[in-house]
């Protein structure tokens, strides 16, 4: 399922990047970068510093090949799912068609053996009941956007979502709106989508047709083509799953120093679900987005903003 080429071996010619069947997960490694493997893999990794996007620098090349190999072994399924969905999205392209293809294939994943088996692992699960799960509040013409669930890191639920829609959908249809602010109260700005509501949809179809219709990101990316960098979130603490893909669709974000990101849906057997395959995918590229779903693994807000994930990392207040 994860075929690995070890480019300091000679080599055969890569493949063809239009190929006739999906390549499956491919990853590429070795103390020198071959341009000519770098489009067709899935990510390349090093332990040397490279500005490139397609390449990732680890800091032991042996350890994150030999973790990847385990989680894509777990999780075969989901793993070629994501490296599909990210080969054939464009991430310049149209936004709803990109959100859609994402969601189908999330669909798909929910139907699949591997949800199944992480919702078996987990077992029930209590879904809490919070008042006012977001917050919106108008300062002139800004709209202030806040994620109000901090007893869970503001994790993501079925009605943080009607909310944040709601808020989203006034600022569109109010032309006074010139900015808004996307935060999170407590602890982190979002931790991702709450695990105790997952697998309580009624049938991956009709999930499929709750995310495309009544989604937020769409809300958020027009309200970024309209308003560009005025349409902005301040993200701290726990930017995970939706958190992130949400955040990516502003104009501007701004990380606090603490801010910890990451794509973390793998391991429910999943794929991003909030448009992260084209949110985030449109700010760092294929390979680094495939990077994060693939291993599992956080990166702070330095790197984040090496990569492009933030737009700025807040300064550390005076002491």
């Amino acid at each position: 399922m994860l075929r690995l080429v070890d480019l300091s071996q000679p080599q055969h010619a890569p493949p063809d990047s239009s190929p006739a069947e999906p390549p499956g997960v491919l990853v590429a490694y070795g103390p020198r970068v071959d341009e000519s493997w770098l489009d067709c893999a899935t990510f390349t990794l090093t332990e040397e510093p490279c500005a490139d996007r397609r390449v990732v620098t680890v800091d032991s090349v042996p350890q994150t090949l030999a973790d990847l190999e385990e989680r894509c072994r777990r999780w075969p399924q989901a793993s070629s799912v994501c490296d599909d969905v990210l080969r054939t999205l464009d991430p310049s392209g149209a936004t709803l068609g990109g959100v859609v293809t994402e969601s189908l294939a999330y669909s798909t994943l929910q139907a699949g053996p591997e949800f199944a088996r992480w919702l078996k692992e987990r077992g029930p699960a209590d879904m809490p009941d919070i008042a006012d799960p977001v917050l919106a509040e108008r300062d002139g013409d800004t709209l202030h956007v806040t994620f109000n669930r901090p007893q869970r890191h503001n994790a993501f639920s079925t009605d943080a979502r009607a909310a944040l829609l709601e808020a989203l959908t006034v600022a569109q249809l109010d032309p006074s709106v010139t900015g808004i602010v996307l935060r999170g109260n407590g602890p982190s700005f979002c931790s991702g989508g709450d695990l105790a509501e997952f697998g309580t949809f009624a049938d991956p179809a009709s999930a499929h047709l709750a995310r495309t219709r009544h989604s937020p990101a769409l809300a958020l990316d027009a309200l970024t083509v309209r308003l560009g960098r005025a349409c902005r979130a301040e993200v701290h603490g726990r930017v995970m799953g939706s958190g992130l893909e949400m955040a990516a669709f502003c104009g501007w974000v701004e990380a606090n120093g603490n801010s910890v990101f990451g794509l973390p849906e793998l391991g429910l057997g999943l794929i991003p679900g909030a448009g992260g395959t084209v949110s985030v995918t449109r700010r760092i590229g294929r390979w680094r987005t495939a990077y994060l779903v693939l291993s599992g693994q956080t990166i702070d807000a330095q790197t984040a903003l090496a990569w492009g994930l933030v737009d700025a990392v807040a300064a550390a207040p005076t002491q």
